[in-house]
Formats: structure tokens, C-alpha cells, sequence
């Protein structure tokens, strides 16, 4: 359509268009998006050779436990966290009383694509059975460690390994997403992954939280009174007066 000018043009402005402001992104948490599958390509990976102590004598199992950058949005921000993608029970050691082993490392696999592997290991750390307790590595105060069964053991084992990666705590809690993206971000800025403290430190540090509360930190319950369990001298004991300890 024209329009027909029959007067003198004196100024001219040019209308723009509406601007829409930009909305800002939705958070989708990094720590539960989940991933459909393995990756192509190549993965950083963590090699680790499990011993441990049962009834039917000593036994060593390896375990391979695989990283990759996963990406979402915190406070409107794009962020990028390191989380376990694949544990691989190498093959060369499978045999009957193996299988087991294989089959939960890959249920292992789908928790840590779906977002929710620490809670896997947690419940797998719950494992009993009727053979007696499994030593397996040591606690921060160098104290023996033992566990309720050799599926709580192994779980115990690759919590290690994530906690040395920076992905758990020292006790296998999830480390909050935050504090994730700063230490994936420490790895790129230095070229060095993150470091956990040293034992000591770590004592330290409960110890003064233990000093500054009101009674002792409870961490568990007896299994022969159901009495709260407290940490004497780097072992878990009845606080209740039973006497059970579970580094006998």
C-alpha cells in the first residue's frame, strides 16, 4: 500500500520494535540431569584395586569408575559439575561368586546416569549377611574398617574413589551442587583436580564441631540394643553401655 505525500518533509524517525526482555533461564539442576547413555568417545576413568577381608579368607577385585562434564543451570547461570557416569567390573576375574558384583556395578551405571548414585551406594552400604563382618581399608583416625557384608564393602570402596574425585564427602554424603562447580571449575582454572584435606585436618575439624555441640555426635544405632552409636577413638561404639563396637 502507498501513501502519497503532499507536504514537505521537516523530520523523520524510524519506529523500532518492541523489545522483549530476556527471560532468564530455568535451573535445571547438573547433579540430576539425566543421561540416556554411555557417551561415545573417550572418558576419564579411576582404576582401583579393592581388597578386603571375609570369612573365606582375602580377596581383590578391581573396579573402574568413569567421569564426564555435565552441564545445567544454577541461579540463572550456565554451570558444569563432574559426576560418575559408568562403573566397569573388568573382565578377566568373573567367576560364579562374581556375578553379583558385575550386575550391580551396571545398576550402578543407570544410578549414575539418572542422578541418584550416592543414594545407590548408601543403600548398598546397608548390605548384611550371615558370614561375619568384612575388613576392608581403614577410617580417617587409621582405624580398620568393617562392614556388614562384601557388597557393603565394595560400596564403601568406590565411595573412596568419589570422595577423592570431590563428588562425596568423607562419609559418602552427597557434596552440595554449588561446591561442585567450583571445584570443576578449580580443575580447568589449574589443571589439577581437587584435593581432599588431610586426615588429620579432617579430625580436627570434627573434633571442634564434637567441642562446640551440646553431647556427642550420634552416627548410627547398635545392632544388638538398638542403642545410638558415637565415635570412640575412630570406631563407632554403643553409647548406650551394651559395649558393641563395630572395629571389635
Amino acid at each position: 500500500m502507498s501513501i502519497e505525500i503532499n507536504s514537505k518533509i521537516v523530520s523523520l524517525s524510524i519506529k523500532k520494535a518492541a523489545v522483549q526482555e530476556e527471560q532468564p533461564l530455568a535451573d535445571e539442576n547438573p547433579l540430576t540431569v539425566r543421561i540416556p547413555s554411555r557417551p561415545e568417545g573417550t572418558l576419564e576413568a579411576v582404576s582401583e584395586k579393592i581388597s578386603y577381608v571375609g570369612a573365606e579368607g582375602r580377596k581383590k577385585v578391581y573396579v573402574l569408575v568413569s567421569f564426564m562434564p555435565v552441564q545445567g543451570v544454577l541461579g540463572g547461570k550456565h554451570v558444569v559439575i563432574e559426576r560418575p557416569v559408568e562403573f566397569f567390573f573388568p573382565s578377566g576375574q568373573l567367576s560364579s561368586e562374581h556375578q553379583w558384583i558385575t550386575a550391580t556395578m551396571r545398576s550402578l551405571s543407570l544410578a549414575a546416569r539418572g542422578g541418584y548414585v550416592t543414594q545407590a551406594l548408601a543403600d548398598l552400604r546397608k548390605v548384611t549377611w550371615d558370614k561375619g563382618l568384612v575388613r576392608c581399608g581403614t577410617n580417617r583416625w587409621g582405624k580398620p574398617m568393617f562392614h556388614d557384608s562384601e557388597v557393603a564393602a565394595i560400596a564403601w570402596s568406590i565411595q573412596q574413589i568419589l570422595y577423592r574425585r570431590g563428588f562425596v564427602d568423607i562419609d559418602g554424603n552427597q557434596v552440595p551442587v554449588d561446591e561442585l562447580v567450583n571445584r570443576y571449575a578449580h580443575r580447568l582454572a589449574h589443571s589439577d583436580p581437587w584435593q581432599p584435606p588431610e586426615p588429620e585436618e579432617v579430625v580436627r575439624q570434627e573434633r571442634e564441631a564434637q567441642a562446640n555441640s551440646d553431647g556427642p555426635v550420634v552416627v548410627g544405632h547398635c545392632p544388638e540394643c538398638r542403642g545410638d552409636l558415637i565415635m570412640m577413638d575412630g570406631c563407632p561404639t554403643c553409647y548406650a553401655g551394651c559395649g558393641w563396637s563395630k572395629c571389635g
